[in-house]
């Protein structure tokens, strides 16, 4: 069974920085792809940063320079380090795997506010 565990959001000042955890289990992690999106109150989710199995990286236009994704395969843990973060974050970040390798699973997420 597919699980996907997100964890390290909370209250954060413009300019603030957070890092966000995703634990994985029931599929082969070190061969999959992993994604962070986020939606907010009243908006569409949205695709923000993304790794592949080999680590290569990319990320949304709105986030570039910013954030940075990452993997640990011995964890089974992808993170997503946040930094001069606006208010316009605020949302509810998810991680997600490939749907090949980790089907259509989705966490619960965790919440992100920044305001002042």
């Amino acid at each position: 069974q597919v699980q996907l565990v997100e964890s390290g959001g909370g209250w954060v000042q413009p300019g603030g920085s957070l890092r966000l955890f995703c634990a994985a289990s029931g599929f082969t992690f070190s061969n999959c792809a992993m994604a962070w999106y986020r939606q907010a109150p009243g908006k569409q989710r949205e695709w923000v940063a993304g790794i592949s199995s080999d680590g290569t990286t990319s990320y949304a236009d709105s986030v570039k320079g910013r954030f940075t994704i990452s993997r640990d395969n011995a964890k089974n843990t992808v993170y997503l380090q946040m930094n001069s973060l606006q208010p316009d974050d605020t949302a509810v970040y998810y991680c997600k795997g490939d749907v090949r390798c980790s089907g259509v699973s989705w966490g619960q997420g965790t919440q992100v506010t920044v305001s002042s």
